[in-house]
């Protein structure tokens, strides 16, 4: 989806053309979505292209009518179907009336396709999103070339709701179960569909190979049309099995975010709605809702969102790619969790040989297994095929002799956050890799500068902080020490761009932005409870801002030696804005572990009272939730101002493409500064707005 400075749009033209089916099928018009530009310009679906696609499709149904036309399909151009709406033409919306009429321009142009009066099929050749999946949903049938990733509902993540007949269409493919995954839990996570799991639940109808697949799908389409071909469909889910399944999801909506924001409630509306509506009664819903949603803050603030992380494609500051240095072969120090996850990404997305290496053979056969068993994980679920396992497997080995790096292009190191130990690890490789071996560091908060200080080639040195999961996680923070040259910079962004992540370039300061921001809030929360405020109280306060999981769920993730660790460092780096813990020190020097109880699929876990005890010899002024928020928005705030002074990131925009990316703060606030923005924070705490005016396109309250 476009999120560029509102412009003029670029119209994605429908163009038709006649095609002769073999066996004597008939005539296909077959109809390309195409705005006239390369591959690095997404087509898009704004109202003068819908106006385009309802004239052409009105046109060919004239000829059905006269019995010219055996069947109709739509392309896209080379890897693009339609990657949605426009969005760069929703600020110039007219007021409600012009948002309904977008909705309703839509459903008119795709309703062509499903009362065609002869078969109609989707060539999904690439990209389909939003309305781009709606498209090809509205026709009668679906093929899909392999090589697609992108398939995918994402609207509710964006502040809006599928408005072109997916709310309708969806469950009556896929079942209520697997549609809200579609419609609700997959924009959440920010996680498409590839081609062959669409088509195994249903989406897609069949997966043909990209290398002809235009011409595989046409004759796909004749033998539909003679009947050779028949696609069964699945019956509609009883109201009991419906009803369930709505009540589930609502009930998991208000456990995970309370409300925060309308475009999951609204659309689960639909979804509960249309199995007794109508197709015209549920498509005038969808237009209802559509037109509510765009009229609103929320969808002002995720259209910014979208575009930060479409942009952030294009790294701020990173150096021309030219001076990046080839990697044949990569390293990794550690064969722990983190270094596992690194090797198989590795291997996965480069495609080069890796070897991970540790002091003892017993924790290198332990990450091995690891691999074995993620790659195992995928084979058994369809998402990875049993010779590219065995290859994925093959390409990764285990060794405890360190001259095994001699030949490696990048060594990444990935053990215990301690600097010490990473400095030795540092020095120890300076004595067998080559001269021009970029080192990096999967440090999430030590100076890279102080771990590259006593090498040798400190200039060598350059951060790659991935995140936990590495393989889900899209972002990587690019560190860049005092002394890292800009072919080690390079290195770094061009290895973060084969492995399909976003990179952000981040200045050599404590916890860089992801864990300075998080690991703060965290302490707040901690803090609150010291002073007598129940953990129950403080873990529900940051239910407003939806965010994945509740504070204390993550420091059950985290654990709190890991906890206590990054505060503390932080804390001596930056000064007491974070906040010392004795209950935490008191955890972690007891050796407690504390494990939150299981939690229900989709609910967040209940609190144990074993949080609670470790702070009960603690006193002070016990909060309220609004006051806990409040305490966590206002150091967020005063955190944000430094981070800005100091030079953490270059603009404000990459502060909050960190925190989308890399907390899973929600696209429905528009990342943390413009939210800091709308609701005061920053002008009564800074004096000042954080964004330059207009930037977000979101008003302060």
């Amino acid at each position: 989806m476009s999120t560029e400075t509102p412009r003029a749009e670029r119209v994605s033209h429908a163009i038709a053309r006649d095609v002769t089916l073999p066996g004597g099928a008939g005539t296909l018009v077959l109809v390309t979505i195409d705005n006239g530009l390369d591959h690095t310009k997404p087509t898009t679906l704004g109202p003068l292209g819908i106006a385009e696609l309802t004239a052409t499709l009105t046109a060919v149904q004239a000829r059905v009518a006269a019995g010219e036309v055996a069947a109709v399909a739509v392309t896209g151009k080379p890897y693009y179907l339609a990657a949605g709406a426009d969005l760069t033409q929703i600020g110039t919306v007219p007021g409600r009336e012009g948002a309904l009429g977008l909705g309703q321009g839509g459903h008119q142009a795709y309703e062509l396709l499903h009362s065609m009066g002869v078969p109609t099929f989707a060539f999904v050749n690439g990209v389909a999103l939003g309305g781009g999946l709606e498209l090809a949903l509205n026709c009668d049938y679906r093929t899909v070339a392999s090589d697609v990733r992108a398939l995918a509902l994402p609207e509710t993540g964006l502040g809006l709701v599928p408005g072109w007949g997916g709310a309708y269409i969806v469950p009556r493919l896929v079942g209520i179960e697997k549609a809200l995954d579609v419609i609700l839990t997959r924009p959440a996570a920010n996680k498409p569909f590839a081609a062959v799991e669409a088509t195994t639940i249903g989406l897609m109808d069949v997966v043909l190979d990209p290398a002809d697949f235009l011409e595989e799908s046409i004759r796909w389409a004749a033998r539909v049309v003679t009947g050779e071909v028949v696609v069964p469909r699945r019956e509609l889910d009883s109201a009991e099995v419906w009803d369930g399944v709505v009540a589930a999801a609502r009930q998991r909506l208000d456990a995970v975010i309370n409300r925060s924001r309308p475009a999951p409630y609204r659309a689960l509306d639909l979804v509960a709605a249309a199995r007794t509506a109508s197709r015209e009664e549920a498509f005038a819903a969808e237009d209802e809702a559509l037109a509510d949603l765009i009229m609103s803050d929320e969808m002002r603030a995720s259209v910014y969102a979208f575009g930060l992380v479409s942009g952030g494609k294009k790294p701020v500051g990173a150096p021309d790619r030219s001076l990046a240095q080839p990697v044949t072969r990569v390293g990794i120090v550690g064969a722990g969790l983190m270094a596992a996850q690194i090797a198989m990404l590795f291997a996965q997305r480069l495609g080069v040989p890796v070897v991970m290496r540790d002091l003892d053979q017993e924790r290198v056969d332990k990450g091995l297994a690891a691999v074995r068993s993620s790659v195992e994980r995928l084979t058994s679920t369809g998402r990875m095929s049993e010779s590219a396992a065995s290859r994925l497997i093959g390409s990764i080995q285990g060794t405890t002799d360190l001259a095994e790096f001699a030949t490696c292009d990048l060594v990444i190191e990935a053990v215990t956050e301690i600097l010490d130990l990473k400095k030795k690890v540092f020095a120890e490789l300076e004595t067998v890799i080559s001269p021009t071996t970029i080192l990096a560091t999967n440090t999430s908060a030590l100076s890279v500068t102080a771990m590259a200080a006593d090498l040798q080639h400190p200039e060598r040195v350059v951060g790659l902080h991935f995140f936990n999961p590495v393989a889900a996680m899209p972002l990587v923070e690019v560190v860049q020490a005092e002394r890292t040259s800009l072919e080690a910079l390079a290195t770094g962004f061009a290895v973060a761009a084969k492995l399909r992540k976003t990179a952000v370039l981040v200045a050599d300061r404590p916890g860089f932005v992801v864990n300075r921001l998080l690991v703060l809030l965290l302490g707040v929360i901690v803090d609150a409870v010291e002073k007598g405020t129940p953990v129950e109280v403080a873990d529900r306060a940051l239910r407003p801002l939806g965010l994945p999981m509740p504070p204390f769920e993550l420091f059950d993730l985290v654990g709190p030696a890991v906890g206590l660790h990054v505060l503390t460092s932080l804390r001596e780096e930056l000064g007491d804005r974070f906040p010392r813990s004795p209950g935490l020190e008191k955890l972690v020097a007891e050796g407690t572990t504390v494990v939150l109880p299981a939690k229900a699929k989709g609910l967040p876990k209940p609190v144990d009272p074993a949080i609670q005890a470790a702070f009960s010899e603690t006193s002070g002024t016990p909060l309220d939730e609004a006051g806990v928020l409040d305490s966590v928005l206002t150091a967020l705030t005063v955190e944000v101002g430094h981070m800005l002074e100091e030079g953490v990131v270059a603009t404000p925009q990459q502060i909050d493409l960190c925190m989308i990316l890399g907390a899973g703060w929600g696209f429905h606030l528009g990342g943390l500064t413009p939210y800091l923005d709308r609701t005061g924070y920053s002008e009564r705490v800074l004096g000042r707005r954080i964004l330059p005016d207009g930037v977000a396109n979101v008003p302060a309250v």
